[in-house]
């Protein structure tokens, strides 16, 4: 965590000024977050965005408009198109501009480890300080930039030397991983197969235009993968491409360590933020002390529910959800979640409009195994002492989902079906009446093999709208309306009378709920259209 002034001071040495800080200098920094021109910015609140893409200044200015950062670092030359300070003014980002000669990777190398702590000195947690002093110690080795991987091919550490790589370092530093582009390449060659069974290192040649020669090495601990430790080199002779062997061999066998390490302190560190997060989703009586220690604003917060499935299994998926998000996805980690059972809970800042929270829950499904389903609810926007609320409403959604499917559902927008279905629960807990227009229904139904539950819950949920209801139960409208008025003659229906309306949508949803309301077949109690 940085003051938005110390990175001013910072990012000036490098040729940039600060344009205008609506908030002033002493906001904080938590993240970094990088610019994808093809998707809705999605950064924290306390992230200073990268403005990758934004070569114009509307483009520009509709980034700075639109995006809920603290800070945006800009490409370009004073001064400042008017536009830009307009947006920054009303979403109130503070806007840094860089001269285009400075790379987005040497900015987010410089961002990275200024906000989220100085590695090299000392001011980040010991092991991730230490794997990027052994990035360092690596490359100066081997004679060249070095960056350690995951299993996923997420970036864990880097050297400072990063100087005249090729476009694909580049990339992988700024998004924090390789792209896929990059991987399938990767994967074609075999370097990913030789990973897995062998410790040996692997000269890779130059793939692609923007992939070039590398060599790497698998970090391993016993037969286990850990990840693996990349040095992006010239075409070298034997003897000395032997030389540069034998020193990354070294340097895997000490990244095993520093990897372990790291592991278990993630372990302590993970257990530590989910009994926070549990204890503010259960009890807001501690919020605001909780919420400081896990660095989240107390106000404009969501409570996301979220249940992961791989083939037949949920617990192993749940576990590796819960490890991705609380790894983080690029160098920015805006959420912190907790496992219960088999539900992943995030406390995520967003405010009122949820559709970072939809965006959050779309990166970490691609960060899941293909096949993997996703299904999640949202709750509404809550401040500090509102969480155990929004849990409610995140887990009331998160069903919902799971018995319909599609995308994640948002308390806000979701909330009559949630209200229903909290009235659909009372119900079911007690007794519905013997009689009266459903249960007449279920009966009729059950007799005589009619579909009239089938043909009334449609047209409920349709309200009144007769071909709307038709097109549910695939039929004519016109089968719909002759089952209308067959359904009156068999019982008293009052479909004028709102508060009928209303008791009848429950007592269908809890008969739905136990079976009794089937699907109508399309040609059940069919008439010719007049």
């Amino acid at each position: 965590m940085v003051a938005l002034g110390r990175l001013v001071d910072v990012l000036t040495s490098l040729g940039g000024q600060l344009v205008c800080a609506p908030r002033g200098r002493d906001v904080q920094l938590r993240g970094v977050a990088l610019h994808d021109p093809v998707e809705r910015p999605s950064a924290a609140p306390d992230d200073v965005l990268l403005g990758l893409g934004t070569g114009t200044p509307s483009a520009a200015a509709r980034l700075v408009a639109r995006t809920a950062a603290a800070a945006v670092v800009l490409h370009g030359h004073p001064p400042v198109d008017e536009r830009v300070l307009a947006a920054a003014r009303r979403s109130g980002a503070a806007v840094l501009l860089i001269d285009p000669a400075v790379p987005w990777s040497q900015l987010a190398n410089a961002a990275q480890t200024l906000v989220l702590g100085d590695p090299r000195h000392g001011s980040a947690t010991e092991a991730g300080g230490d794997l990027f002093a052994l990035a360092d110690a690596i490359a100066a080795v081997v004679d060249g930039p070095v960056t350690i991987e995951d299993q996923q091919s997420r970036v864990l550490a880097y050297s400072y030397r990063q100087q005249d790589v090729d476009p694909v370092r580049v990339q992988t530093i700024l998004g924090r991983r390789v792209p896929e582009e990059a991987r399938r390449a990767l994967d074609d060659y075999g370097v990913f197969d030789h990973l897995a069974r062998s410790a040996e290192p692997l000269l890779v040649p130059k793939l692609t235009d923007s992939l070039g020669c590398r060599l790497v090495a698998a970090v391993r601990a016993g037969r286990e993968l850990l990840g693996s430790v990349w040095v992006e080199i010239d075409e070298a002779d034997g003897a000395e491409l032997a030389r540069r062997s034998a020193a990354l061999l070294d340097g895997a066998r000490a990244a095993a360590l520093h990897l372990l390490r790291a592991r278990a302190r993630a372990d302590l560190e993970r257990q530590a933020e989910a009994d926070l997060v549990i204890g503010l989703l259960d009890d807001a009586t501690s919020a605001p002390a909780a919420l400081a220690r896990l660095g989240l604003p107390s106000t404009e917060l969501r409570v996301i529910a979220l249940q992961a499935h791989v083939g037949e299994g949920e617990h192993g998926a749940a576990l590796l959800a819960f490890e991705r998000a609380t790894a983080g996805f690029g160098w920015s980690r805006p959420g912190r979640s907790a496992l219960f059972g088999n539900v992943l809970y995030t406390v995520l800042p967003c405010g009122e409009e949820p559709d970072q929270a939809r965006a959050w829950v779309r990166t970490l499904a691609r960060e899941l195994p293909a096949g993997a389903t996703v299904r999640a609810g949202i709750g509404g926007c809550a401040d500090a002492n509102q969480l155990p609320i929004s849990r409610q409403e995140a887990d009331e959604c998160l069903a919902l989902h799971t018995a319909d499917g599609g995308d994640p559902l948002v308390y806000d927008e979701a909330w009559a079906r949630v209200l229903l279905q909290r009235l659909a629960d009372a119900a079911d807990a007690g007794r519905l009446p013997s009689r009266g227009p459903v249960a007449d229904l279920l009966r009729h139904d059950a007799h005589h093999g009619t579909q009239y539950a089938a043909t009334l819950d449609a047209w409920l949920a349709a309200q009144g709208d007769v071909r709307t209801a038709a097109r549910r139960l695939a039929v004519h409208p016109n089968t719909l309306r002759y089952r209308l008025a067959r359904l009156s003659e068999v019982t008293p229906v009052r479909l004028d009378d709102p508060a009928q309306r209303l008791a009848m949508a429950v007592a269908l949803a809890v008969a739905a709920r136990r079976g009794q309301v089937p699907s109508a077949p399309a040609d059940q109690d069919q008439r010719p259209a007049q």
